[in-house]
C-alpha cells in the first residue's frame, strides 16, 4: 500500500499536472494555443527580473495566509476568516506606522507585533466561541470577514484620516521597502517581507513539530476527546491555535500594508488573500515546506496570468479556472489514491 507521505507528495503534484492539462485542453476547445498561453505565463512570471520581483511580492502574503488555515486545519479547525484577519493586522499595521514616532528598529517591529496581535485578537474571537460555547468557527470567521471590512474602512475615513478614502504614506522608518531589492529587480515592489514569511514558516515547523503545544494542538486536531481523556485542555488548545493562526494572517496584513503599498485605502471589497490561502494550505498538504511550494505556485499563476491576455489572448480568467481544478482535484484525493493503488496493482 502507498504510504501516507508519498501519497501526500504525489497528490499535490498530480493535482497540478491535471489541472495544467485541463486547462491546455479549454485553451484548443476554445481556439486559443495552449503552448503559447503558458509560455505567455511564465514569462510573466520570470521573463525579466521585474516580473520575478512581482511574483516574488505576490508569493509573500501566500505564504502567510497558507500558514494561517494551515495551522488551525492540523488542530481541526476550519479558518474562513482568514481574510478578515489580513484586514485587520493591515489596519493595525498602518496605524502604528503612522502614530509612532521611532528610530526604524523599534518602529517597524512594533508595526509588525501590532499587525499580529490584531491578527490573533480577531482569531480569539471564533476561538473562544468555539471553546465555551460550541459555536462553529466557520459561522463566526465567515461573519469577522464582513466585520472587519467595515469596521476598517470606517476607521480609516473617521479616525485615520479627515472623511479620505486613503491613509498617508508611513514614514520609511515602518516600511518594509527594500531600495536595493527594488533596484535589483527594475524597481518592482519586492521587500523584506518575504524573509518574515520565511521565518514564520519555520516558527509553524518548530511549533508544531519539535513542540509539547504543537503536539497537543495536533492531538486535539484528531481527536478531542481522546485528547480530553489523556488530560489536554482542549479548550485552551482551540482558542490558542485560533489565536496563533490568526497571528499569521495579520502578518499578511502587515507585508501589504508595510511592504506592498505603505498605505491603505477604503476596501470596496475583500483582498481574497485569505481566501487563496485556504488554497495554499490544502494544496500544501497543511505542512509548512507544503505551504511554501504551494505559494510560489499560487503566485507564479496569478502574477504571469497578467501577461496572458498581452502576449497571447487568452483571458486570464483561465488561470482562475486552473486553480479550482487544482483544489478539486486535491479535495478529491481519494480518486487519485485509487487510481495510484490500482496502477500498482496492474504493475504487478
Amino acid at each position: 500500500m502507498t504510504s501516507n507521505k508519498l501519497f501526500n507528495i504525489l497528490v499535490p503534484v498530480i493535482s497540478v499536472l491535471l489541472g495544467l492539462i485541463s486547462g491546455a485542453i479549454l485553451m484548443l476547445v476554445f481556439g486559443y494555443n495552449p503552448i503559447d498561453g503558458y509560455l505567455a505565463l511564465w514569462n510573466g512570471a520570470f521573463g525579466d527580473l521585474y516580473f520575478m520581483g512581482e511574483t516574488v511580492r505576490q508569493i509573500t502574503p501566500y505564504i502567510l495566509t497558507g500558514l494561517a488555515v494551515a495551522f488551525a486545519f492540523r488542530s481541526g479547525l476550519f479558518n474562513i476568516g482568514a481574510e478578515g484577519q489580513v484586514i485587520v493586522g493591515w489596519l493595525a499595521a498602518i496605524w502604528v506606522g503612522l502614530a509612532v514616532d521611532a528610530p526604524i528598529y523599534i518602529h517597524l517591529p512594533l508595526a509588525v507585533l501590532a499587525a499580529a496581535i490584531a491578527g490573533g485578537l480577531w482569531g480569539f474571537i471564533p476561538g473562544i466561541l468555539k471553546a465555551k460555547l460550541g459555536v462553529h468557527e466557520v459561522i463566526v470567521t465567515i461573519m469577522l470577514n464582513y466585520t472587519a471590512l467595515y469596521i476598517t474602512n470606517a476607521v480609516i475615513r473617521n479616525i485615520l484620516t479627515d472623511s479620505k478614502d486613503s491613509t498617508e504614506t508611513i514614514p520609511a522608518t515602518a516600511s518594509m521597502a527594500s531600495e536595493w531589492l527594488q533596484q535589483m529587480t527594475f524597481y518592482s515592489r519586492m521587500h523584506y517581507g518575504i524573509l518574515l514569511a520565511l521565518f514564520a514558516a519555520l516558527i509553524m515547523w518548530f511549533i508544531i513539530e519539535k513542540t509539547t503545544t504543537g503536539y497537543e494542538l495536533r492531538s486535539v486536531g484528531f481527536n478531542q476527546y481522546a485528547s480530553k481523556y489523556a488530560g489536554m485542555n482542549v479548550q485552551k488548545n482551540i482558542v490558542l491555535s485560533m489565536v496563533i493562526s490568526g497571528a499569521f494572517a495579520g502578518l499578511a496584513g502587515a507585508t501589504e500594508g508595510l511592504g506592498t503599498f505603505g498605505y491603505m485605502s477604503v476596501q470596496s471589497g475583500f483582498t481574497n488573500l485569505g481566501f487563496d490561502g485556504i488554497a495554499v494550505a490544502l494544496l500544501g498538504a497543511n505542512t509548512a515546506i507544503g505551504v511554501i511550494i504551494a505559494a510560489c505556485l499560487f503566485g507564479v499563476l496569478k502574477v504571469g496570468a497578467l501577461n496572458m491576455p498581452l502576449a497571447a489572448d487568452v483571458p486570464a480568467e483561465l488561470v482562475d479556472i486552473i486553480i479550482a481544478i487544482i483544489i478539486f482535484f486535491v479535495a478529491s484525493s481519494y480518486i487519485i489514491r485509487w487510481a495510484i493503488l490500482r496502477f500498482k496493482k496492474e504493475g504487478k
